[in-house]
């Protein structure tokens, strides 16, 4: 059985059970803050947990409504305001084999544009005032701005800047490794703006572009300056001016986490203990030992508590905003500091209210819907792993994939996007994953158009861009095997490319998909039958997971929208619709032609 990789820490049971039992052993709050996006006219009520090492005897809250850091002391508030925690009850834990204790206290209501701080002080009897969850400030950005109403209807491209196409008149360069410099460039993405808008995008995700010396720009040695291999300002924003002319808009890759350590401020740190960027970044033993981000030496982790680094980044993402650009994938959110992210929403809500940020939160959904309120949403990362498992790799039943579905939609708020996804540039591609069986792809994407989260494709995933070997090839991660140059021309798999084009048509051309109600119909081993329903649309989706054909039949007179195989087969008797779906085949209906 071959093993599927997606980044994260959370990847193995032991690391899972690890956070589970650091959660609950510990005092923590966990972001359980309730509603999890304040309204101004809402009190903020705050949960914390105690474990069972913790006697704990008194608790309080610290906070602050002007931006600074909360700070108290046994209950006397130092900078900004104290209030008591009440304990609220006593919860029993079969994981820690021992009683869990739980504490709240309520904010007062904060006008719309404020950022409060806040963090937890308790007394445990022999330790004196523990701080929570080692000292963590958190925050929140009270706001009545809703998620921007265009973003429920976009589809969306992620470029490979690198990757995608040379200008017109440039032919691709030939690096001797996978990790070298093809040679695509900005003007390379605005000369193929028809080809997306032909495709049915209305959203690129460009990524990294920021001045950089790597080949995927993660590593940004300035991050106010276009990379020179990549193009100038002036291609970024005749880039802008065309795709907004067709109606897509661009979003930029921001990385807030990390920089290269060629940054000139990390070369400043570790070369002058008295350089004033010292303090960007957090040394565990100067100059050679430093926070960075998964243990790799190139890559230091900038300390977002420190507030010139702060800065730093919120004005970049302010400056690429007033530039033109329409928001951000934000990489690695969980990285930064816990109240990071209410001064992002702030900077970037008063610069564009209308940009859309979503985040890559490889962690469980849980930790995903902390952000609510702290970036619109995040790649569903969640939703990745259920369709590779059940259509990739045929690992799921129809039981499982019907139930995980169902729970998936419904676990999250309507208004935090879930942008959906087969594959990306840190994982196989999902051809490659699927054993280049194009079926399963199409099956697969069939299921992701039909769900409510915005669709992401990755470039080349429409036309049959695949790979050569496995992303963790003789046991070392090699993303750059997922990231090989676009295929155009004849190259493509036009019949895959007409069927994405079908794919977009439909979707676009029912609100059922992207505002309407979920509900599983029915299913069994082999088959998932799926409704979606808005106002007047009532849509059916029929997938077939088994490598034989399989009949259904649906009560009434049902029309194809788009099918996976020109094979499936539909016939209307006696007023039931009676379908013969071929393998591994899928099909979307409608009540209305």
């Amino acid at each position: 059985m071959v093993d599927d990789f997606i980044f994260g820490t959370l990847a193995t049971e032991q690391l899972r059970l690890e956070r589970v039992y650091g959660l609950r052993a510990g005092i923590s709050h966990a972001f359980r803050r309730f509603p999890r996006d304040p309204l101004p006219a809402h009190a903020i009520q705050l949960v914390l947990s105690a474990g069972p090492e913790f006697p704990v005897r008194r608790g309080w809250v610290y906070w602050t409504s002007d931006g600074s850091d909360p700070q108290g002391n046994f209950g006397h508030a130092l900078n900004g305001f104290a209030a008591p925690l009440l304990f609220t009850h006593t919860e029993w834990d079969n994981v820690l084999w021992g009683y869990i204790s739980y504490y709240e206290a309520v904010l007062p209501r904060f006008p719309a544009g404020t950022v409060v701080r806040y963090c937890f002080g308790l007394e445990v009897s022999g330790k004196g005032e523990v701080l929570s969850d080692h000292g963590r400030v958190f925050a929140c950005y009270v706001d009545d701005d809703p998620l921007p109403d265009w973003t429920r209807d976009a589809i969306v491209y992620e470029v490979f800047v690198d990757r995608f196409s040379p200008a017109k008149g440039e032919n691709w360069k030939k690096p001797k490794t996978p990790g070298g410099f093809f040679g695509g460039t900005l003007r390379g993405i605005t000369d193929h703006l028809d080809y997306l808008a032909d495709l049915g995008v209305n959203t690129l995700w460009l990524t990294p572009i920021f001045q950089s010396p790597s080949h995927h720009g993660y590593d940004a040695t300035d991050f106010f300056e276009v990379e020179a291999r990549l193009g100038s300002k002036d291609d970024l924003r005749d880039l802008l001016t065309e795709a907004h002319h067709r109606g897509i808009r661009v979003l930029l890759d921001f990385v807030p986490n990390h920089v290269s350590n060629l940054h000139p401020y990390f070369q400043s740190a570790i070369s002058d203990p008295q350089s004033p960027y010292r303090e960007w970044f957090t040394f565990h033993h100067y100059p050679d030992d430093y926070e960075t981000f998964f243990g790799v030496k190139s890559l230091p982790q900038l300390n977002l508590r420190y507030p010139p680094a702060r800065e730093y980044v919120l004005n970049a993402a302010r400056y690429w905003l007033e530039f033109g650009v329409d928001g951000f994938r934000v990489d690695y959110a969980i990285g930064p500091a816990a109240d990071f992210w209410a001064d992002f929403r702030k900077v970037t809500r008063q610069v564009k209210p209308d940009c859309w940020t979503f985040g890559e939160i490889v962690d469980p959904s849980d930790v995903q819907l902390t952000f609510t309120g702290q970036l619109d949403g995040a790649l569903d990362f969640i939703l990745l792993e259920g369709l590779r498992q059940s259509l990739a790799f045929g690992r799921w039943d129809g039981h499982k994939l019907a139930s995980f579905l169902e729970r998936h939609q419904a676990y999250f708020p309507a208004d935090f996007s879930r942008p959906s996804f087969l594959d990306n540039h840190d994982m196989n591609r999902f051809l490659w994953a699927a054993g280049n069986d194009q079926r399963r792809l199409k099956l697969a994407a069939l299921l992701q158009f039909s769900l409510s989260g915005p669709p992401v494709i990755y470039y080349g995933t429409e036309v049959g861009l695949s790979q050569k070997r496995d992303v963790r090839q003789d046991g070392r991660g090699v993303p750059e095997e997922s990231r090989l140059p676009m295929l155009w021309g004849k190259q493509q798999n036009t019949q895959l490319l007409n069927y994405y084009r079908k794919l977009i048509e439909v979707r676009k051309n029912f609100q059922a998909f992207s505002k309407g109600k979920f509900k599983v119909l029915d299913c069994n081993d082999w088959l998932v039958v799926l409704e979606r329903q808005y106002e007047q649309e009532t849509l059916a989706v029929v997938i077939n997971l088994s490598s034989t054909s399989q009949n259904y039949s649906l009560p009434g007179q049902w029309f194809i929208q788009v099918q996976t195989d020109q094979n499936c087969e539909r016939v209307l008797q006696d007023r039931i619709t009676h379908l013969a779906l071929p393998a591994l085949g899928g099909v979307i209906l409608s009540k209305t032609r």
